[in-house]
């Protein structure tokens, strides 16, 4: 099957293709909170884990910012009476019932988004999560970095002007998996455990942040596992699949 991506081509991440990313990384890591009953995607895009997503819970509701994409999934997911598509601002959760979301899901889209747009997102779920909703969220951590950030050289900005070099990988240097942690708490929310990786280099500027709505659950300490390996699962990840099916 081929990859529904930003420009119609064959997606080329160093996995290979979006059936190896979904069962080699992106499941095993939220096996344990799947199936559910109503799952909330937040910026699906052209819908490459919505196609995954939809086997794994009675209704599926997606928002999308972005109109191009939000086109791509009504034509790709309409005809499904389970999936409902909704377009908003990139803050907005208006159209999502409270007290209505079993788990919520986003990957490989909010680590270009401002602290701003995920606080907004976060609080929201505060209320429209039932009580013991889950959550999984790909996020940037580039924010950690940047004070420790060497000056980069003339030649290094030119490139990146050019869109040559990307050292950030279109990583925002506003977030944080500490400011995760503390919007979380100022929301209702507790985040459970933190996974932060690396992404095509060594420093670990990505964060994967499970969160619940459980009060039980509020005064654990949240579990922050740090995986500079990321890159070598990935490796092995492509290794393993047929040249044929990439």
């Amino acid at each position: 099957m081929k990859d529904w991506t930003d420009g119609g081509e064959e997606w080329s991440e160093p996995w290979g293709n979006s059936a190896a990313q979904w069962a080699g990384v992106i499941f095993p890591r939220i096996r344990d909170w799947l199936p559910a009953g109503t799952v909330l995607e937040i910026a699906p895009g052209f819908g490459r884990w919505t196609h995954y997503l939809k086997n794994h819970c009675d209704n599926l509701w997606l928002v999308e910012k972005a109109p191009h994409c939000f086109e791509a999934c009504c034509r790709r997911f309409g005809n499904d009476p389970r999936i409902k598509i909704y377009h908003n601002d990139g803050h907005s959760l208006s159209m999502v019932p409270d007290n209505s979301v079993d788990f919520v899901f986003s990957f490989d889209s909010l680590v270009h988004d401002r602290h701003g747009f995920i606080q907004s997102y976060l609080r929201q779920l505060g209320s429209k999560f039932k009580v013991g909703g889950r959550g999984f969220f790909h996020h940037s951590n580039l924010g950690s970095y940047s004070v420790r950030e060497p000056r980069r050289t003339r030649v290094a900005k030119l490139l990146e002007k050019a869109r040559i070099l990307d050292l950030h990988h279109h990583r925002t240097p506003t977030m944080t998996a500490e400011l995760f942690r503390a919007l979380c708490e100022q929301h209702r929310l507790h985040c459970v455990r933190q996974e932060l990786i690396n992404w095509r280099a060594r420093r670990l500027i990505d964060c994967f942040s499970f969160f619940v709505r459980e009060p039980s659950q509020q005064t654990r300490p949240t579990e922050i596992i740090r995986n500079p390996n990321f890159m070598r699962e990935a490796a092995r990840i492509r290794r393993a699949i047929p040249s044929a099916q990439r």
